[in-house]
């Protein structure tokens, strides 16, 4: 397609902004696109012409500042947007603990107007970001490379200061250019994915929301200079010391010169790192070290991150290295029992898992693993009795009520099973595979309607619509009360209303190792067949 005026001005326009990403797939090859010609012609006038009203908007016609309300509003698409393209983990135990760290700290500030959350995302990357609203994330490859509680916690507050110092905020307002950018990439690849190329488009939304993102995460000087004085203030009154914090830049900074590739994002996105170290350096002249107390809650949970959501076969040898060395660690022994219990060895799980209990038999969490890797042995009765004697175990986490349930199914005893995964239900809502066991009890009690509406909430929440319509109308077909077909029929509706879900072209594989026995993937945050 020959290059006119009109986009060359736009391409010197999103030169500037790196995203030049969207004028090339506007004026790219068409083989990529499927359809009536004429009707992608129309998609492409409309995408790009949404660009550029978004791009030349007059800028006195954009509102001043961003309200709480309004960085609230914008929080709920980032959310969405980052749970879309991140693999965000679902893991009761790490999202628990990552929480009441960040409670921990949060705890000497003022009254602030969001309520922060935390969140890890599975990938090997080096870094941390503040979203809008007081949404956090950490990189598993950054947790990883924390050794203590210390060091975590002075990247955790280092963000935290910049939510609260309302740096996002103002980044955005002074970014409104590349903010309208991001939003126009993400409808623009909404447009074009309606057209049948929906990869193209996906690769489209998610290369203009990273284009985005790295310009509201372009803090200044001035910034990271302020992030850094408050987030010491807060760990000092959350009762850690800065050597923690020095640790964890000399770690980040350590990393810089594997060269370019192997630079920590961190560094990018929280530029004058050499500078900032130097400062706390200085500062720490004045404070004398101080023996913290790490807490064996980091350490499990660190070892719980590495077992179960790195490569399993690999971490199992690491941990027996850290044993040999040190033939107490408890972390590492119970690392050691979730990595073979994850690639596929739960009898040798059994006995790391065991001798970690010796060391902490009031330890509700590595109980209810010990429960978990019974019943993945095959040893349902032990796995129930162990799971049983656990008091208010859901407040532990949907993986004991889970397990309870699969092994009482496993026994034969379904209405037990029923009223197990009915409260995995009633108390962790989004938890879809208590849904699919549900309908499988009903269907060996011969409760057809019952069987095919929890298997219908299933699929629904799998984003497998069609499933989920089948599932429905036979639920439909064989329901006799007014209250049942009541309920089919909202289900139904909330089906109609769902986005299908995204092909593995778009999401990518599922990294789930896998038992054998029956093979039912359902999706990245899992981590065994069911």
């Amino acid at each position: 397609m020959p290059k006119n005026a009109e986009y060359l001005a736009v391409r010197e326009i999103l030169q500037k902004l790196h995203a030049t990403q969207i004028l090339d797939f506007f004026q790219g090859p068409q083989e990529f696109i499927k359809g009536d010609q004429a009707v992608i012609r129309t998609r492409q006038a409309i995408a790009l012409l949404l660009t550029f009203c978004l791009l030349l908007w007059p800028a006195g016609s954009l509102p001043q500042a961003m309200t709480v309300r309004e960085e609230k509003e914008l929080a709920e698409e980032f959310l969405k947007a980052v749970h879309d393209h991140y693999n965000v983990i679902d893991d009761f135990v790490i999202h628990q603990y990552i929480n009441d760290l960040g409670s921990r700290i949060l705890a000497g500030l003022p009254p602030q107007p969001f309520e922060y959350k935390f969140h890890v995302i599975n990938q090997d990357t080096v870094n941390a970001f503040a979203g809008p609203a007081g949404n956090i994330f950490i990189f598993s490859g950054l947790f990883e490379a924390m050794e203590t509680e210390g060091e975590l916690a002075g990247i955790v507050a280092h963000e935290i200061a910049h939510v609260s110092a309302r740096h996002i905020s103002e980044i955005m307002e002074k970014s409104k250019k590349s903010q309208m950018l991001s939003m126009a990439g993400m409808i623009a690849g909404i447009l074009v994915g309606l057209g049948g190329a929906s990869a193209v488009g996906s690769a489209l939304s998610i290369g203009s929301l990273a284009a985005g993102q790295s310009m509201i995460l372009a803090y200044t000087r001035e910034n990271e200079l302020e992030a850094d004085l408050l987030g010491r203030q807060y760990l000092l009154k959350a009762d850690y010391d800065l050597y923690g914090l020095r640790e964890a830049l000399k770690k980040i900074r350590a990393r810089e010169w594997f060269g370019e590739e192997e630079i920590p994002t961190y560094l990018k996105t929280h530029p004058a790192t050499r500078e900032r170290l130097s400062n706390l350096e200085n500062i720490l002249e004045r404070h004398p070290e101080r023996q913290t107390a790490d807490s064996l809650q980091f350490r499990r949970t660190r070892a719980r991150l590495i077992a179960l959501y790195g490569n399993p076969a690999r971490e199992a040898q690491r941990f027996r290295q850290q044993l040999a060395n040190q033939p107490d660690d408890l972390s590492a022994q119970y690392g050691l029992a979730l990595a073979l219990a994850e690639s596929g060895r739960p009898e040798s799980a059994l006995e790391a898992i065991k001798e970690a209990i010796s060391q902490r038999p009031d330890d509700p969490v590595m109980t209810i693993d010990l429960g978990r890797i019974y019943f993945l042995a095959g040893q349902h009765s032990r796995a129930a009795d162990t799971l049983l004697g656990i008091d208010n175990i859901a407040e532990y986490g949907q993986d004991g009520l889970f397990y309870l349930g699969r092994s009482q199914m496993s026994l034969g005893d379904i209405k037990a099973a029923i009223s197990t995964f009915k409260q995995v239900n009633e108390n962790f809502p989004d938890h879809q595979r208590s849904l699919y066991f549900l309908g499988s009890c009903y269907g060996e009690l011969g409760e057809l309607d019952k069987a095919h509406y929890f298997l219908g909430r299933y699929y629904r929440q799998a984003g497998e619509n069609e499933n989920a319509r089948f599932h429905f109308n036979q639920a439909l077909e064989k329901s006799s009360t007014r209250d049942m077909k009541e309920k089919i029929l909202t289900e139904m509706e909330k089906a109609k209303k769902q986005p299908p879900k995204k092909t593995e072209d778009e999401t990518g594989p599922s990294k789930s190792p896998l038992f054998s026995g029956q093979v039912i993937t359902y999706g990245q945050n899992e981590r065994i067949s069911w």
